[in-house]
């Protein structure tokens, strides 16, 4: 129990009012609540989920619940009781720092320069797939990999013919999409890729008698059918096109999928259309003179099956605290590298208005609930005349580098996304996040909140924050009672103070946590001028 004044109550009333807390999406099949199970060993600070929200309660001159009373109490003889109420914190996202251009082309199939598609570390090494365009502007898919994320190497595939010569690192099929590796595949089809491409009319008049599909298929281009494409392959270099698409309906830009090992499905996210429908009979004008009428939004849809998905429905679209002329051009969903049950989303805020981008930053912790960080947006489109001064796009996923930097791949193009297109010049950089500090909890001054209790994954913890030379950190570790594990209250934990990237946190005579792996364990923290990212079980 702890009585506190009324400057910190209204202090801790404004900073949870003036936070974006997403709604709990309880999963109805599922019991709900405390203790969470972690996908990982992080618990990191992306979202309000893993903060308890602490409970209001007034209380009579002796202390009693006021509330459950009969007891008649004015507005000046009562005090207030915080059971684990957060006071003095907040949300924040770091805006991400350049680097780059990795990858610029320069070969005779990529004159115009590489965009790049796809991210991903595997068994030891980085590889990116990607796009690239020749002097006739013919479009190819391309793959390079990396020991560092800084100087790539393009292998010899020998796959397609260039000029008259097989070597160089062009990919047989022509993809635009991600790449990603599937965890419970069969070997032969451990890599997926998809993008958008066009659909044989003939073999749509047959897939429209038993699968859903898109109106918007076949409206948006009159004679085409936009549908999602997708290819598998036991390396992610030998690749074989499924014969048809895993969904019909338009999404002409970046497709992000993945397994979902929580929900033990795949996840689709593609572009949707903030539209309503047309009136009954009315004709298709779509297309006209003063320019569309739909605004880009992001889509989402799931299935157990990697070749059948239901059509999508939106995830995210314009709000109405954005400008009219501004739209969600791509998505980019990735996750935190070693935490896959936090949840990010970089999609491109595409202004109209300029023909410039911003990346901004959402947040998720179930992949379907999404909140704007705050922060948001982390990567602007930098001066015009750079490399990246015309528009940026970035795409998953997100890796951590050798020294716990995290970075997220984009593509820099010279000249806005609507310029003429017979200059374009694209080239591949990273929006980085030294020591993984992307978004965590900041407190200006002091603060405290408890954690949610969760199944610890290890025996020890370490902690990723920094503090000003003023400030610290100081941890208590309790049960899932809520009582302090012995020997690791405040009292006798050691303070962090400075900069901690994965540090242990220790307590006067402890070192660990005083429970076994496995077992339900909780956090107070007490914050004075510092930012805590993370904490990670050893």
């Amino acid at each position: 129990m702890r009585i506190i004044e009324t400057r910190r109550l209204l202090a801790a009333t404004a900073c949870l009012l003036l936070s974006a807390i997403p709604a709990f999406a309880v999963d109805h099949d599922r019991p709900a609540g405390e203790p969470y199970a972690l996908a990982g060993r992080k618990l990191l600070f992306t979202t309000w989920i893993h903060v308890r929200p602490g409970e209001f309660t007034w209380l009579t001159k002796e202390g009693q619940n006021a509330f459950a009373s009969d007891e008649k109490v004015g507005p000046f003889d009562a005090g207030f009781h915080s059971d684990d109420q957060p006071y003095g914190i907040r949300l924040e996202a770091e805006p991400a720092q350049r680097v780059g251009p990795i990858v610029s082309g320069g070969r005779p199939w990529s004159v115009m320069g590489v965009w790049a598609g796809s991210l991903i570390h595997d068994e030891g090494r980085f590889r990116l797939w990607g796009g690239c365009q020749d002097e006739n502007r013919k479009r190819y898919a391309c793959y390079l990999e990396s020991d560092d994320c800084k100087t790539w190497r393009e292998p010899n595939l020998g796959q397609i013919e260039f000029n008259g010569r097989r070597d160089n690192n062009l990919v047989a099929v022509n993809f635009y999409g991600t790449v990603f590796k599937d965890p419970i595949a069969p070997p032969e089809e451990r890599y997926k890729a998809l993008w958008h491409g066009d659909y044989e009319p003939k073999r749509f008049e047959e897939y429209k008698k038993h699968r859903p599909w898109s109106v918007l298929a076949l409206e948006s281009d009159p004679g085409r059918v936009h549908s999602v494409r997708a290819a598998v392959s036991p390396d992610g270099i030998r690749w074989t096109p499924l014969d048809d698409p895993v969904t019909v309906e338009p999404s002409d830009t970046h497709i992000v999928c993945y397994y979902d090992q929580s929900l033990k499905k795949y996840v689709l996210y593609t572009r949707n259309y903030m539209l309503a429908p047309r009136a009954d009979g009315a004709p298709n004008s779509e297309r006209r003179r003063s320019g569309f009428l739909t605004r880009r939004s992001i889509g989402r849809a799931e299935s157990v099956h990697f070749r059948e998905f239901p059509l999508s429905t939106i995830a995210l679209e314009p709000g109405n605290d954005m400008p009219p002329t501004d739209t969600y051009y791509t998505n980019c969903r990735t996750c935190a590298p070693g935490a896959p049950d936090h949840h990010f989303m970089f999609p491109a805020i595409y202004h109209q208005a300029t023909d410039t981008t911003r990346i901004a930053l959402f947040t998720s912790y179930d992949g379907k609930t999404w909140s704007r960080a705050p922060g948001s947006p982390v990567l602007e489109t930098t001066t015009f005349g750079q490399w990246d001064g015309g528009c940026v796009f970035a795409v998953p996923e997100m890796v951590e580098l050798a020294d716990g930097t995290w970075a997220l791949p984009y593509t820099g193009f010279v000249y806005p996304h609507k310029y003429p297109r017979g200059a374009w010049k694209y080239a591949v950089g990273l929006a980085v996040w030294p020591k993984g500090r992307l978004i965590g909890i900041v407190a200006d001054e002091k603060g405290e909140f408890a954690t949610a209790a969760v199944i610890a994954p290890g025996t020890k913890l370490h902690i990723n924050a920094v503090s000003a030379r003023a400030g610290s950190i100081l941890i208590e570790a309790a049960g899932l009672d809520g009582k302090p594990i012995a020997g690791r209250s405040f009292a006798e934990a050691v303070p962090v103070i400075g900069d901690h990237h994965w540090t242990q946190v220790k307590w006067k005579d402890h070192d660990d946590l005083g429970v076994e792996a496995g077992q339900p364990i909780e956090f107070r923290i007490r914050m004075d001028k510092a930012k805590l990212y993370g904490l990670e079980f050893e």
